[in-house]
This record gives C-alpha cells, structure tokens and sequence, in this order.
C-alpha cells in the first residue's frame, strides 16, 4: 500500500492535472492569430477564430485569406454565398481545401499542429460569424500533451475529462460542428458513423467533446495504423499465404497466456487467429511454432452464418466467450473461443470485425461494383475497424449494434440501413479517374469540392497498405480529392441523417416495449386475456346466440345474416370494419389531445413459489406433448386414407370428395357460405339439436374404427462414419 501511493505521488510530481490542460494551449492560438494580424487583413464577415482559422488554411494554400474568399465566391452557387450561413460556409469551403492537402502527409494523425488546427475549425464552425465574437473572445483552449506523456496522462484519464468539462464549457465542440468537419479526413471519421463516433468520444463527458478526448483519439488511431502497417513485416504473418490487396486487420492469440482455443466437435486448439479484408485464419499451436493457417473465406458467395455462442470443454454450453462460424464449405460449424476472466468484450470485438468483413463483401456482391468501387468499399470497412479499435483501446467501449462504428454493420441494423447502402452505392457510381465528375450537373443544390475519388483507398495508400495498384497514379491525375458538399449534405449525408431520426423513434419505442415486459407464464397470460377481453366478449355473446338459449334473439340474428346475403351486403362488412376502427382511433386523437395514454390494469394472479411454477410448467408440457400426439394420430389416419389402407373407408371418402366438387363447380360461393353458416348455428337449435348430436357421433364413430398408418423410428446416421 505504502508503495502504491509512493508512486501515485512521485507521478504528481512529475506532471500535475493542471498541465494536461494550461500547457501551451491559449498562448498558442494568441501567437497564431497575433502572426496573422499584420500580414493579411481579416475577412471582415468572420469572428476572431474562423479569422484564425482561415488564415491557416491561406497559408496552406499558398494563397492571402482574401484570394481564398475570391475562390470560394467564384466556386460555389450564389445561394451558397448569399445565404445567412455566408461564414459558415466559407469557414467550410476553406477547411476543405486546407485539409484536402494537409491529409496527403501520410503522418498527419501524429502531427500537433494538425490536431490543433482541426479542432478549432470545429470552434470556428459553432462561431463563425462577426457577430459571435461575444462568445469567442476568449482563445480556445487545448490541452498541448506531448508526445512522451500520452501513456502516463491515461492513469488520470477518466477523472481529468471530467475536470477538462468543469473547468471551461465554451472550449468544448459539439455534434453537428463534428460531423461537418470530421468526415473531411477519411482516417478519423466516416460520413456513415461520425454521429456515433461523436457520441462514443463524449460518453463520460456529458456530450461534450473536448480536445483532451480528440487528442487521446487520434494519438490511439494512429497507434493503430502504425500496428497494422507493422504487422505485414511481422514473422507472426510468415504462414499466412495473402493475396493482393488483402491487409491484416487483427490479430489476437499471439500471447501464449492469452491463447483464442478452436472447437471444432468435442475437440479444442489454442492457436492464433488472424482477420484479413478477405479471409479468417486460424493457425493451431504446435510445439515452438505455430502450424499451417486453415483459411475461412469471408468473401466467398456462399452461405455463411457468424453468431455468438456458449462454448466449454467437450462440446459442452457453459461460457458465453466464442465466435461461432458456419459456411456452407464446411461439413462441422467452427467455434473461436476468447478466454477471458470477466465478460465477453473480447468477444465481442471480434464477433464486430468479422461481421463487418461479411457485410462489406454482400455489399459488393449486391451491387456487383467494379473493380475501384469494389476497393473503396473496402477501404470504406478498414478504416472503419480501425477507428473501432482506436476507440475501443482508449476508451474501453464495445458498442451495441444500433451505435457501432462500423460502416456496412451500421447500415445492416439501422432502421432504412437500405437506404444507406443505396445513398453509398450512388456515390460509388460518381467516382471517376482524372475528368471532371458529372456531379454538379447531377446535384445542382450541392457543392462538391473537386473530383469524387476513392478517398478511402487513396488514404490507405497513402499510409503504406497497398489496395489496388493504380491508385497512386490516380493521385497524380487529380490534384483535389473529395466528396465534400459546402453549405449543404450529401446524399448519403442525408441517408444518414434520415436513418438516424427514424431509428431515435424506433429506440424510444423498443424502451416502451422493455418496459412492459412482465416474468411468468400466469402473469403473461393475465395481460393477454386482458388485452383482448374486447375478442373475448364478442365471442361469448356469439356463442350464447349459437347456443339458442334465448331463441328470439338468435331467431333475429340468423335472419339479419341471412338477408344481408342475399341482398349483398356482405362485401361491405369489411370496408364498415375499418372505416368504423379508423374514427375510433381518431376520436382517441382528438380526445387524448397529446395527454399520455393512461396504463392498462391488470390484475395479477397470485404468486406462486418456485415448486408451483414447476409443476405448472411441467403440466403445460404435458398437455402440448397430448396436442402434438393428437396431431400426429390425425395425420397418420388421413394418410391411411389416401394410401387405401383400408378400401372401403378410401371409397366413401373418394365418392364425398367427388360429390363436394361438384357442389363446388354449381353452387355459387356465398351460398356454400351460407349453408356452412347456417349449419354449425342451428346445431343447438331445439328443432335438430337431437339430430346434430346424432350425426356427430356416428361420424366420432367412424373416425375411431380408421387405423393409422404405421411409424418406424430410425436412429440418425452419423456423417463421420457414413464417410
């Protein structure tokens, strides 16, 4: 204990919380801005930060602010320019172009200056304008962490977010000036998954996202290309006979203690798995060294089923820590177990990933793309593991389904995800390689920068990982690369943006659903009775008309359906049903006036203890077991009768066929209705009650003297031994 605080104070010592924010930070952007000052004259319509801003990008440019407002002017719609959001949308057109040329630096992620200069574009979008400088007198803040103390400021890590929110709100970035400007830099966002991604980045500081938290995540994302790029050089990638184009995703296994065991029947391996943009491999652990790597292809057009799964030794269910994998090509499913001590994280980033590699390639599939399609696609998908990876290596977040950060598995589990996938596909469809993209003529309301190019695969490209082999002469052809739009979003920006508002609804109606779940079969059908007590009622009244207990009202009702036959009226009972149901949901409308629907009641059934709910559980089995007996009897005594087990009965059965078909061919339906109608509703009719009763036991009678036909139960084959 002693030593344990021994260090905690040694590390204070070292580096206090206060310079994970104070250092470097204001005195940096006042230098900035005082260096502008007297080389170019600030842009009058914009605030002090987007001044600063903008100034930066000039400088990247090689252009004077005023020149850069000049091209932006020329470019873009008059719409664009005279809108109310005119800084806003030059403070865009700027960053655009400025990042357009700083991502082509293949270390821009490791860069300072890039962090710095991107976060405040974020600033500048929320107070663009002259008229905000109220709110931005103030310089922004950033914590200026270096590079050697990235691992030692991760021991204070959750509580310095927390002091980085208390200590200044305003120096915080919110969602929509993220997911403009994020997206520019194909590395650190996807258009797809920015708003996640947002919302993963602030989930321990309230939605607010502060350069501490940016910073943290881009010095982890680009740990993560560096370990990527690495991992191809790696001996651990020695077995692995990779195609062209394929890249290393991830590798788990490779620490002896912290094996991934294979299951394949009663019989488990630890080795080690490896997950490619096309393929898994699992390569079992041999004695020092690891064994030849059995291949499960993910691009394959077949068949193929990955799911969570209990696994345990000999075949057993008892941990939920696998993967399990099952393909057409494969004779057994496979199941990748992930030990771990607590949880089932591990799991579930791999059971993410893999996911992932499936969807991209049904996408590609689907939409059979051509070769550079098919590329950035791809390339679309890896980066998208790898941000899931940086976010999940700082900020310890495995994240559901409907929040993942995976493009194509977001697109598979969002509400209108086909939408998505569509919106994708178009803008694959307008990539095109050294000639002007027909975009604007396509899209005359939204202003794309340049080309629309494969800016996915060109920043893997870039970053070392080889796709495609022309790519980098597509780069040299086209000196402006994106698909960004100023002053308006995208198609798939809107897809987005609609699949997104339709899935909170979906949400908020799932947690309704959660709620109202109730334990218990007793409890369970008390509601259900309740709920359609309406059906009840109406059936209860029916049959005390059909049981002729009051003879006149059954007399009248008999006589009602009877005419409405012949007068027609029958197809009218349907159209009545709805339209009546229709004005009662509006009367409810008009009625409720938004108010909160009142709760259902329900009067619970007494408790029963465990033993009760055994017995009664164990009742029910039995009575679903006589009624699946029942079944089985009935079917095998039709089939007796349709094979002529027994001749006479399958005459008299062929003769009242052949006399039903004819009655069918001559007789018009609505009067086999009727009859059908007026049979079973004068059964207990005190004129033929006697004779009713007597037909249906003769007929019980004849049903009991029909043999069935006969069962013999066969043992399974076992397919191993078959082959």
């Amino acid at each position: 204990m002693d030593g344990g605080t021994g260090i905690f104070q040694s590390f204070m010592r070292r580096r206090s919380i206060s310079s994970f924010f104070n250092r470097g930070g204001s005195g940096r952007m006042r230098s900035s801005e005082g260096d502008d000052a007297p080389q170019s004259e600030p842009i009058p319509q914009l605030s002090l930060i987007a001044n600063s801003v903008v100034s930066r990008c000039a400088r990247i440019l090689l252009f004077s602010p005023l020149d850069l407002q000049q091209h932006f002017e020329s470019e873009v719609p008059e719409h664009i320019q005279d809108s109310s959001s005119y800084a806003r949308n030059l403070l865009e057109y700027c960053s655009y172009k400025a990042l357009q040329v700083l991502i082509k630096n293949p270390n821009y992620l490791r860069d300072k200056e890039f962090r710095h200069l991107t976060y405040d574009m974020m600033l500048a979008w929320e107070v663009p304008g002259a008229e905000n400088d109220s709110k931005s007198k103030e310089n922004p803040f950033h914590g200026n962490l270096d590079n050697e103390d990235e691992d030692a400021g991760s021991l204070f890590y959750i509580d310095s977010i927390s002091m980085a929110v208390q200590v200044d709100r305003r120096r915080t970035v919110g969602r929509e000036a993220f997911c403009r400007i994020a997206p520019a830099c194909p590395a650190i966002a996807d258009i797809i998954t920015v708003h996640n991604l947002f919302d993963a980045l602030t989930s321990s500081s309230a939605g607010l996202l502060h350069f501490l938290l940016y910073d943290k995540y881009l010095g982890s994302l680009d740990k993560v290309f560096k370990a990527a790029k690495n991992a191809v050089l790696l001996p651990l990638t020695s077995n692995l006979q990779l195609s062209d184009g394929e890249i290393v995703l991830d590798i788990d296994g490779n620490i002896p203690i912290q094996p991934v065991l294979q299951h394949i029947g009663i019989t488990a391996w630890p080795g080690r798995l490896t997950l490619t943009s096309h393929a898994l491999y699992f390569e079992s652990l041999g004695v020092g060294s690891y064994d030849k790597a059995i291949a499960y292809d993910l691009a394959a057009d077949s068949k193929q089923l990955v799911k969570p799964e209990l696994i345990g030794p000999l075949g057993s269910r008892l941990f939920d820590k696998a993967v399990m994998y099952k393909s057409n090509s494969l004779e057994d499913p496979v199941y990748f177990e992930f030990p771990e001590l607590k949880g089932h994280s591990r799991r579930d980033y791999w059971l993410a990933i893999i996911h992932e590699v499936l969807h991209v390639h049904e996408f590609i599939r689907k939409f059979d793309l051509s070769e550079t399609q098919r590329v950035e696609a791809l390339s679309k998908a890896i980066l998208g593991i790898f941000q899931y990876r940086a976010v999940k290596e700082v900020f310890h977040i495995i994240s559901s389904r409907s929040k993942t950060l995976l493009p194509f598995s977001l697109a598979e589990n969002l509400p209108k995800g086909d939408k998505i996938l569509e919106a994708l596909h178009g803008h694959l469809e307008l990539l095109c390689m050294g000639m002007e993209c027909t975009a604007r003529k396509t899209l005359p309301d939204a202003t794309p920068l340049g080309n629309l190019l494969p800016v996915s695969m060109l920043e893997l490209t870039r970053k070392g990982f080889t796709l495609m082999k022309t790519a980098d002469g597509i780069e040299e052809n086209v000196s402006q690369i994106g698909a960004f739009y100023v002053g308006d979003k995208s198609p798939l920006d809107k897809a987005v943006w609609q699949s997104i508002c339709y899935s909170g609804k979906a949400e908020t109606a799932r947690a309704t659903v959660e709620q109202v779940k109730v334990e218990g079969i007793d409890t369970n059908l008390a509601v259900m009775k309740g709920l359609l007590f309406p059906v009840i009622e109406s059936y209860e009244k029916f049959h005390f008309l059909a049981s002729w207990e009051d003879p006149f009202k059954s007399v009248v009702f008999l006589v009602f359906i009877i005419f409405s036959v012949f007068r027609g009226w029958i197809r009218y009972i349907f159209p009545c049903a709805f339209i009546s149901l229709a004005v009662l949901m509006l009367w409810h409308k008009h009625k409720s006036k938004e108010q909160p629907l009142e709760p259902f009641r329900i009067v619970t059934p007494p408790s029963k203890n465990p033993v009760e709910q055994i017995l009664t559980l164990q009742e029910a089995i039995s009575q679903l077991e006589t009624l699946v007996q029942a079944g089985n009897i009935i079917l095998l005594k039709l089939r007796a009768i349709l094979l002529a087990a027994v001749p006479q009965t399958t005459d008299k059965v062929a003769i009242f066929l052949t006399g039903v078909g004819a009655v069918f061919i001559l007789v018009p339906p609505e009067y086999l209705l009727l009859l059908g109608f007026i049979e079973a509703y004068t059964r207990e009719m005190p004129l033929r009650k006697h004779s009713s009763e007597k037909l249906i036991r003769r007929v019980r009678e004849w049903w009991v003297r029909i043999p069935a036909a006969p069962v013999k139960l066969v043992p399974a084959e076992d397919p191993k031994k078959r082959n």
